[in-house]
């Protein structure tokens, strides 16, 4: 299965492909880091994300795309850019007709670490470990979109082929209003 993963960000949303298959060690295809400037119009960012996680998509050509879900921050704004950002990544993932799942951040911490509570340096060397990289990935955001993507590998397979029947079966069906 190739997985595309997102940690999800306005300013720097992390994105990892990797391919692999439950209970195996998982094979990195690629890791990117799509920036956007913090003054630009929101507008603009967000249709440059989308623009670049379409390519993306269409580049690597993922079985499944899995995304972190956003969780309560203490700063508003941040979540909320976030948030955005998130929208746009499981936009990405159904308009290319692939199945979307996300998962919480301790859901991945736990997947590639053993532990919910671990820390990004715990998930980063992981992920160098788990992946056989010579070096860590960088900036963090792609390490935590490889963590994402590892642990759709190892534990999402069953929800996405659940999600891919059902986005089959409402295509066939046409949308209602």
């Amino acid at each position: 299965m190739r997985v595309l993963g997102i940690d999800p960000g306005l300013t720097r949303c992390g994105v990892g492909v990797v391919e692999g298959v439950p209970g195996r060690p998982c094979k990195l295809i690629a890791y990117y880091i799509v920036h956007s400037q913090p003054d630009e119009d929101i507008a603009l960012r967000l249709l440059h994300l989308d623009t670049s996680l379409a390519d993306l998509v269409a580049e690597h050509k993922p079985e499944s795309v899995a995304v972190e879900r956003v969780f309560s921050q203490h700063n508003v704004r941040t979540v909320m850019g976030t948030a955005q950002a998130s929208a746009v990544a499981v936009l990405a993932g159904a308009r290319a007709g692939l199945p979307v799942q996300t998962y919480t951040p301790s859901e991945v911490k736990a997947a590639v670490t053993g532990s919910g509570t671990a820390g990004k340096a715990q998930v980063t060397a992981m992920v160098t470990r788990l992946l056989s990289l010579d070096a860590p990935p960088k900036p963090a955001d792609a390490a935590d979109a490889l963590a994402i993507a590892i642990c759709h590998i190892w534990r999402g397979g069953t929800r996405a082929r659940i999600q891919a029947a059902a986005i089959a079966a409402a295509r066939r069906g046409g949308v209602r209003r």
